[in-house]
């Protein structure tokens, strides 16, 4: 469990009661959770998966791999049927959902990843491409992460978009959403839509 308040004084009254409660140790200062790496200024947290991405590129022999500048293109959708089989798909689908978990703390790989996600019923070599591709873009950007701060200005603001029949395959829509709560990024998704929608306003 990770504990965060805005005083220590509030921080040990927690712990104390709880203590009551149940049989609990206090870890001190957070540093390191399931993956996540914590680093800790006077002003802000800053979560990064770093470590958790290099054992990645080591699981897909990806270690020495050249960057990409991004993570996909987004002009073109692969269709669930182009190119042949992968020899492993159970490869395909590890290395999927690793990506999938680093999502946590890289909200700039969500669409990339949500789209290799919708081929793992049936991988094929161009979604493998994906995502090799994906993995180059994160072997260069190892440094990224999420920065969680005190804000002077308690406003939540969204962002939302969508495109329209997208899917080369089921004709459905992608939609994707932020959520930011001041200048801090809180909430973010990438998801085809369950339906069809009949209009670019209506996918919207």
């Amino acid at each position: 469990m990770v504990l965060s308040t805005l005083s220590d004084a509030l921080l040990k009254n927690i712990v104390d009661r709880l203590r009551t409660e149940f049989a609990i140790k206090d870890m001190g200062p957070l540093h390191f959770f399931l993956g996540v790496d914590v680093q800790r200024t006077a002003h802000e947290f800053f979560l990064s998966q770093n470590k958790y991405a290099v054992e990645l590129f080591d699981r897909a022999g990806m270690t020495n791999c050249k960057p990409a500048a991004t993570p996909i293109d987004t002009k073109a959708k692969l269709s669930s049927t182009a190119g042949s089989a992968v020899h492993d798909p159970s490869e395909y689908r590890s290395i999927t959902g690793a990506l999938q978990y680093l999502t946590i703390t890289r909200p700039d790989i969500a669409y990339a990843v949500q789209q290799a996600c919708l081929h793992m019923h049936d991988p094929r070599e161009c979604h493998l491409a994906l995502v090799k591709r994906i993995l180059r873009y994160v072997h260069g950007t190892t440094n990224l992460g999420l920065h969680l701060r005190a804000t002077t200005s308690p406003t939540i603001t969204a962002y939302s978009n969508a495109d329209w029949a997208g899917c080369p395959d089921t004709r459905r829509s992608t939609s994707g959403y932020c959520i930011f709560f001041g200048d801090v990024l809180v909430s973010w998704s990438s998801k085809r839509q369950p339906t069809v929608s009949r209009s670019s306003a209506e996918a919207e």
